[in-house]
């Protein structure tokens, strides 16, 4: 049955379709060279898809805010889902990539692309130092039921990587547009934090609890970061060996958590399944990439066998985020998860 207040429950996390679907046109526009002009026209469709979908939510969240201020209010005191908040950076960040990659950096819409790499850059680095100002606040280490540090641990989850580690996008739009020493000092910031995140998500695992099962999806995005990174050390011209031990990690993390899809497969349908796309998508370029600068015919083999996987992947994301705001299933509230608010 359909809420009667749909609009209370976009939470940012929404922003991952627009991730996805920019992630998916990066990576037709970087198969042009291996399928021609098709895979440049497919990308052209994409991004302008990704563009629309970004306008209507953007728009969409600012209503929410205006009419549920307290819904908002609760999602950034979420320990989940205030994390999200940086999707819609990110979001910016790919956007700019996809028009500087499609249109070019030149006018006439340089200028809009440069506009919107810059807000995007900022925020995402406001947010990066708004989540882990969480950290130190004193509401941390005094949640009932909690001692000290523990209340922070439900906090620690793959979705942090987005808020944190995400400054690495930074330089795939800020390196063609102009902008390579601010692109070098944030990407450093996303770079040094990846292996500290991705180990506290390990100790969370380990040591204290599993993930809810609903976002398991979430552990996907462990792929996204050493793709986004190979990929702008690409554009760096970095020695290729360092690009593929990258790319070595990347495929070991998407290797690792592909054992969890059997156990996702039995969850209903979310917006946590969007995590899936972006990861895919990274990871995709990067193999493109790689490829094409080594001239290894197996990997182009493989490139164009992932592109086809990633694009099935986000068509049936696109179908079952259809059907769910269309029998209500989505834009609802969310079962309740057994976890302790990181701060109030």
């Amino acid at each position: 049955m359909s809420s009667p207040t749909p609009l209370k429950f976009l939470m940012p996390g929404y922003f991952s379709v627009v991730m996805g679907l920019s992630g998916l046109t990066l990576a037709w526009h970087n198969a042009a060279g291996l399928l021609g002009e098709m895979a440049t026209g497919i990308a052209l469709v994409l991004g302008l898809l990704s563009a629309i979908v970004f306008g209507v939510l953007l728009v969409a969240s600012w209503l929410r805010w205006q009419r549920y201020p307290a819904a908002l209010a609760d999602d950034l005191k979420h320990p989940v889902r205030h994390a999200f908040i940086a999707a819609l950076p990110v979001s910016m960040l790919l956007l700019a990539t996809v028009g500087v990659a499609l249109g070019g950096a030149a006018e006439p819409l340089g200028p809009v692309w440069n506009a919107l790499w810059w807000v995007g850059s900022l925020a995402q680095l406001w947010a990066t130092v708004w989540v882990l100002g969480r950290w130190l606040a004193p509401a941390a280490a005094a949640q009932p039921g909690a001692g000290g540090a523990a209340a922070l641990w439900p906090s620690i989850t793959p979705v942090l990587l987005i808020p944190v580690v995400g400054n690495v996008v930074v330089p795939l739009a800020g390196l063609p547009l102009g902008h390579g020493t601010w692109s070098a000092l944030q990407f450093g910031i996303g770079a040094f934090l990846w292996p500290v995140v991705l180990t506290l998500i390990l100790a969370r695992r380990i040591a204290h609890s599993p993930l809810p099962e609903r976002i398991l999806p979430a552990w996907f995005i462990t792929i996204a970061p050493p793709s986004v990174i190979g990929v702008v050390l690409t554009q760096w011209q970095a020695p290729l060996p360092v690009v593929l031990g990258l790319w070595g990690v990347a495929l070991f993390f998407l290797v690792w958590v592909a054992q969890l899809v059997r156990r996702i497969a039995t969850q209903p349908f979310g917006v946590a399944f969007w995590a899936f796309s972006f990861p895919l998508a990274a990871f995709t370029v990067l193999t493109l990439r790689v490829a094409q600068l080594g001239q290894i015919g197996a990997l182009q083999t493989a490139a164009v066998l992932l592109l086809a996987i990633t694009s099935i992947a986000v068509l049936w994301l696109g179908f079952a985020t259809v059907r769910g705001l269309r029998d209500g299933s989505l834009l609802a509230p969310e079962p309740v998860a057994n976890i302790i608010p990181a701060s109030a």
